[in-house]
């Protein structure tokens, strides 16, 4: 039904008789629907009451809601302004979400839900994200294991660079700070890493072999990541024999095979090597005390030298064995590189050891030789082949010493010279 309208009323007691318009007040969340959008404006009905305009960065949220809205749906917006130049409510489809984004973490923290976020930024102490106004930070140290930056000597830049290759990336993280009045919350993925990771840890046991992924290489061994989880392979796990760089076995990305070999709590402990067959299984078959050895030196100790033999064994050849004079530095008889043949003076299997000896090996060929020609081998000989580098060294310096000596003797001869000319001048001036 119409109403009825008197004829008889003027224009300004019709006027007095509506209904005021009431304009909605700021920062009030409401409802309109949308009559006309544009790339960046939508125009909405607000209920007949007035007409609203969201435009601009205010017609974008972190969701994407502006894309799937089309003429006649129903929007929520916050209103900015009450009236521009054109008459109309200033609404903001960002601040509204931005409502909803904070209503969202405060439930998933008070819940300890874990939740989906896309970083935006990074600095040398963390992630960082933006959605709808609202900061959100991760710093390093709440990083799951697979994006934490593991680099040698905590080197800030390289640190940094590692984060800037997180930009872009979604994270699964659960909120463990949130203030709504100062805008900020932190965020943490190895909380949320750490509740998905129960169910599979539960599933694990020692000797299963899985695929994994370096997630970092330092001086002490080869972090792994598989399925969320991390864990280490010890320097000492990584191959049969000594192992000086963990570098030299892989780099950050490669994809790797490994055994567990302990769980303790979420803590995994990792093997490489023990997926190779172990050289000291047969090691009887192939080394016996007594028998001779060539290798290669490879690195030196306190207490001798260390000699590479292959398939992934070395053998130690102690002070007292490189030489029948003492020795109180291998580097004065061999050097790292150098092919030295040696005789096998000792096998402990369980403490994976071999002894060997130059020395012996010299005696040996010695007494050989000795036996084959019914005659001793000479002092000097023995010393020369014993101790090379002494003997070299002890060479260069008797040889160095006579050059001073000649060119001392060519330095005082001229002067001689010089005195007796002067004594003849004086003679004929006497005369």
């Amino acid at each position: 039904m119409f109403k009825i309208i008197d004829s008889n009323l003027t224009m300004e007691d019709l006027l007095k008789e509506s209904s005021p318009l009431i304009k909605p007040p700021l920062g009030a969340v409401i409802e309109g629907t949308i009559i006309s959008k544009a790339k960046n404006q939508i125009i909405v009905d607000l209920n007949g009451i007035a007409v609203g305009l969201i435009s601009g960065r205010e017609s974008h949220d972190s969701l994407g809601t502006s894309r799937d809205l089309k003429e006649g749906d129903i929007v929520k917006a916050v209103v900015v302004e009450r009236e521009n130049a054109d008459g109309m409510v200033v609404l903001s489809l960002r601040r509204a979400s931005q409502a909803n984004t904070w209503d969202r973490f405060e439930k998933a923290f008070k819940d300890g839900e874990v939740i989906e976020v896309m970083v935006n930024e990074a600095n040398k102490g963390g992630l960082l994200l933006d959605l709808d106004g609202i900061k959100g930070f991760i710093p390093v140290s709440q990083l799951a294991p697979a994006h934490y930056p593991r680099v040698d000597d905590a080197n800030a830049n390289e640190i940094y660079n590692r984060l800037q290759k997180l930009i872009g990336q979604r994270f699964k993280v659960k909120v463990i700070s949130i203030d709504r009045e100062v805008g900020k919350m932190i965020l943490s993925e190895r909380a949320a890493q750490h509740v998905m990771s129960k169910k599979i840890l539960s599933k694990l046991h020692v000797g299963d072999v899985v695929d994994g992924q370096i997630s970092g290489v330092v001086k002490f061994g080869i972090f792994v990541t598989f399925e969320g989880l991390e864990g280490l392979v010890h320097i000492s796990e990584i191959a049969w024999g000594h192992v000086s760089n963990p570098h030299q076995y892989g780099k950050v990305g490669d994809t790797v095979k490994i055994q567990i070999i302990g769980i303790e709590g979420d803590k995994l402990s990792l093997s490489m090597k023990r997926l190779t067959p172990d050289p000291w299984e047969d090691i009887a078959k192939r080394y016996t005390i007594g028998s001779r050895v060539k290798g290669t030196i490879d690195r030196f100790s306190q207490f001798g030298a260390f000699v590479k033999l292959g398939d992934g064994l070395n053998g130690l050849i102690h002070l007292s064995e490189i030489s029948a004079d003492k020795v109180e530095d291998p580097r004065d008889y061999v050097t790292i590189g150098d092919v030295v043949e040696a005789e096998v003076i000792n096998i402990d299997r369980e403490e994976h050891r071999i002894g060997l000896s130059i020395k012996e090996l010299k005696l040996s060929k010695k007494a050989k030789a000795e036996a084959v020609s019914g005659e001793k081998v000479p002092k000097e000989e023995k010393e020369i082949k014993e101790t090379p580098k002494k003997a070299k060294k002890a060479k260069e310096a008797a040889e160095e010493k006579s050059e001073k000596n000649e060119d001392s003797k060519k330095e005082k001869a001229p002067k001689k010279t010089v005195k007796k000319t002067v004594a003849k001048k004086a003679e004929k001036a006497a005369e």
